[in-house]
């Protein structure tokens, strides 16, 4: 079974049906037991960085660093992804989850944001989720970004180079929406389904 969890305001409805798409039914999952029935995990992320990890329990929280730390697949969407780092400056006083070091940052005051809209990735060859020969055009819509970290497995850029996609062991994240990204997108998702 693969959990998206349900935080309040995530875009569950788009990722479950991607999931479909690739023939694999996602379950919506709101506390720590479904965590523990899932195979792999599925972090959406829609709104407020600080919103967000207030909205998860703590319990959960806990219940998933143990589930990644013992080898369960995630990967974190938009949102999703920059929680696993921790902090970001939306909301400096909360704390992420901590997984990788580093803060999530605001774009430039002169850039436009909301960042939304299509653009092209440089994928590196590390890349497991995304295909290294190819550069992808996939679909973003956030006003904060990762910079570019150790993880990286796809760099974008907008007025900045910024992580796009990111993976180390079992965890995975991407900044863009795949779920809204046409067939590249389902072939990432297809592809987390098949680890």
């Amino acid at each position: 079974m693969i959990a998206v969890f349900d935080y309040g305001a995530g875009n569950l409805r788009s990722v479950v049906n991607a999931l479909g798409e690739v023939g694999c039914a996602g379950e919506v999952v709101r506390d720590a037991a479904g965590l523990d029935r899932a195979s792999k995990i599925i972090l959406p992320g829609v709104g407020h960085f600080g919103q967000m990890m207030r909205a998860i329990p703590a319990e959960v929280q806990s219940k998933l660093r143990e589930r990644i730390a013992a080898g369960a697949p995630f990967l974190g969407i938009c949102l999703g992804m920059q929680a696993l780092f921790e902090r970001s400056e939306e909301a400096p006083d909360v704390d992420g989850f901590g997984l990788f070091a580093g803060v999530v940052k605001r774009f430039p005051a002169h850039a436009r944001v909301p960042h939304t809209g299509w653009n092209d990735l440089e994928v590196k060859p590390c890349a497991r989720l995304l295909d290294p020969a190819a550069r992808p055009y996939v679909y973003f819509n956030h006003s904060y970004y990762v910079p570019e970290a150790p993880q990286a497995s796809a760099i974008c850029t907008y007025e900045v180079r910024y992580t796009a996609a990111l993976e180390e062991g079992n965890v995975f994240g991407v900044q863009f929406h795949p779920e809204k990204s046409g067939p590249v997108g389902l072939g990432i998702i297809r592809r987390f389904v098949e680890l």
